[in-house]
């Protein structure tokens, strides 16, 4: 039943790093585009708006990345999963002087992630 229920958390935190990352590429890609969805005032962290699209961007895909190494199991993908969800996180947290609530659901999910793996060891 143990082994059930980690594997059944393991594949629910895969798929929430499947949304993430494809969230973050879409963030990323209409970031390095200049859509006039961004607010044009905001200040960020890390230089301008191009250069957050491309960290996001990144992070997206290596979110996927982390996805797939997941579901192949092994120590190696449950680790670099949560070392993923925690950088996904963390550059959520950044982003929430332009867009707070868009920043806190994305941090949430983020952090969902890596609760969710963390106890994937743990007995019941």
């Amino acid at each position: 039943m143990d082994q059930a229920r980690g594997i059944g958390r393991s594949v629910f935190a895969a798929t929430l790093l499947v949304v993430g990352g494809v969230l973050n590429i879409i963030w990323g890609i209409a970031a390095i585009g200049n859509s006039s969805f961004f607010t044009q005032n905001a200040h960020y962290v890390f230089s301008n708006l191009k250069t957050w699209g491309w960290i996001t961007l990144i992070l997206g895909i290596l979110e996927l990345i982390a996805s797939v190494s997941l579901v192949r199991g092994g120590l190696y993908g449950r680790w670099f999963a949560i070392t993923m969800g925690c950088l996904a996180a963390v550059d959520s947290l950044l982003n929430i002087p332009a867009y707070p609530f868009w920043s806190i659901a994305v941090f949430a999910l983020s952090l969902w992630i890596v609760h969710g793996l963390i106890i994937y060891g743990e007995a019941a």
